[in-house]
């Protein structure tokens, strides 16, 4: 019997790029996606829930983590640390089902260095002035903090140029059928039926 291995599927964008809310539908269609679910020292956003959106840890219990070799991938990032469960996420993987990982550039590498497969979307907001609108409407960040993310969107945008595909977020419906189509691409690749020509050739002519 072909067994179907689960897929990695990456999206990452800069903040504000719009990736969230793409995420969100993509979710919504494809209801079977298993979600990796990140361990981040930042403080939880008024409408997040520990354990749904982030694993909300200190600096401290989080380098622990770290240094036992928890994470499959992790990052600093915007002044917090993020990290996705090695051992959940290859459970996931031998188990079939397909991991959606919102990560950022830095953690993307790590990724695909101890994982050696997935499909990586990059988000790209359409211009500088896009960016600085949508960040500033969150009414989330201080200027700070927007300051911060402005500054490191450039050197995540030139630090893409490695992903499996880019999409530019000019229009919501319009990248999201694009990202939609990247993810049936990625389900299509042989490495998520490595099987699948072996269990056909043996019953080709059954």
């Amino acid at each position: 019997m072909n067994h179907r291995k689960g897929i990695v599927f990456v999206v990452s964008a800069p903040s504000g790029a719009g990736k969230t809310t793409l995420i969100r539908k993509l979710l919504d269609e494809f209801t079977t996606f298993s979600f990796s679910i990140s361990y981040t020292t930042r403080k939880p956003r008024p409408n997040e829930r520990d354990g749904e959106h982030y694993h909300f840890v200190t600096e401290e219990e989080f380098l622990v983590l770290k240094n036992n070799n928890f994470f499959v991938e992790w990052a600093y990032v915007h002044g917090a640390y993020y990290g996705s469960p090695l051992e959940e996420t290859q459970r996931l993987l031998d188990e079939g089902k397909d991991i959606l990982f919102d990560i950022d550039v830095q953690g993307a590498e790590q990724l695909y260095s101890v994982l050696k497969q997935g499909f990586y979307v990059f988000i790209i907001p359409p211009s500088y002035t896009t960016l600085v609108e949508r960040l500033q409407s969150r009414g989330t960040e201080d200027q700070e903090s927007i300051a911060r993310r402005l500054n490191n969107a450039e050197e995540e945008i030139r630090a893409a140029s490695w992903f499996s595909a880019w999409i530019v977020n000019d229009d919501l419906n319009s990248a999201y059928e694009k990202l939609r189509s990247a993810y049936i691409t990625a389900t299509l690749s042989p490495m998520c039926n490595p099987n699948l020509l072996e269990y056909l050739m043996q019953h080709w002519k059954a």
